[in-house]
């Protein structure tokens, strides 16, 4: 027995989110399918990141154990030869058996895209969210540096998280004007994130830049953890988890 790492990358726009859920279509259940007609084996994977409906990733990671005699890095290519075009396997490697995805240590990196002009592109329909009004990106990193730091985050989940705590740290909040693109990118990275946390930041940093929503309101929202204070949750699509950064693997890369 041993247990396979893999670094999944996904177009979420036709799952409905990452966690199997019983008559539709999610990237566990694409996995789990493929990996039995590759094993044989019923398998389940386990994942680090339970995104939502609509939700892409380029670093999403999941665990499974086999008794394969593949080898861990060739799962990759097997798995990618019969998984759907809109979900890949970007690389496999085997980790110690003990190793859970959800119960180590990790940073996380999410992005999200504004497509900042006031008609819509149909080729950026997929992966960003159209905002026809003008954003000032200098009031969005204002309000972006309130929300670094260790703080109660229940203004800015929804209300059907089930967290234990919903105290998150946040160690960085970047705005990225791509004025080519007519594009605002926001990288957020943190230590974990709780249900529809990125998209509430989202949302809100386009209020400030639009001047909808006050710096004070925004900073109240963070010091109350008042959701009446935070913007509206972004739609979907604009959000990407790009990469997950477990603080073992991190530290023997170092090493290396």
């Amino acid at each position: 027995m041993k247990r396979v790492f893999l670094t999944v990358s996904y177009d979420g726009t036709d799952f409905h989110g990452w966690q199997l859920q019983p008559g539709v279509r999610t990237v566990e259940g694409e996995l789990n399918s493929a990996l039995l007609t590759l094993t044989g084996e019923e398998i389940l994977v386990i994942g680090a990141s339970r995104t939502d409906a609509g939700v892409h990733a380029k670093g999403n990671v999941a665990v499974f154990d086999t008794e394969s005699t593949i080898p861990a890095g060739r799962f990759s290519y097997a798995l990618n030869t019969i998984l759907p075009e809109d979900v890949k396997v970007v690389s496999s490697k085997e980790v110690p058996e003990d190793f859970h995805p959800r119960k180590t240590n990790c940073v996380k990196t999410y992005e999200y895209r504004i497509y900042n002009d006031v008609m819509p592109d149909p080729l950026k329909r997929r992966s960003t969210w159209q905002v026809p009004y003008e954003l000032d990106t200098a009031k969005m990193k204002e309000a972006a540096a309130l929300l670094i730091g260790t703080h109660d985050f229940a203004g800015f989940c929804s209300v059907k998280t089930q967290a234990e705590t919903t105290v998150r740290t946040v160690t960085q909040v970047e705005i990225e004007e791509i004025s080519e693109e007519k594009e605002i990118l926001i990288r957020v990275k943190g230590n974990g994130f709780l249900y529809n946390m990125v998209r509430i930041i989202a949302g809100t940093l386009a209020d400030a830049g639009s001047d909808r929503r006050s710096l004070a309101m925004i900073k109240e929202a963070v010091e109350e953890a008042d959701r009446t204070k935070a913007g509206p949750t972004a739609p979907p699509q604009g959000l990407c988890l790009k990469e997950i950064e477990f603080n073992e693997m991190v530290k023997d890369r170092e090493n290396e």
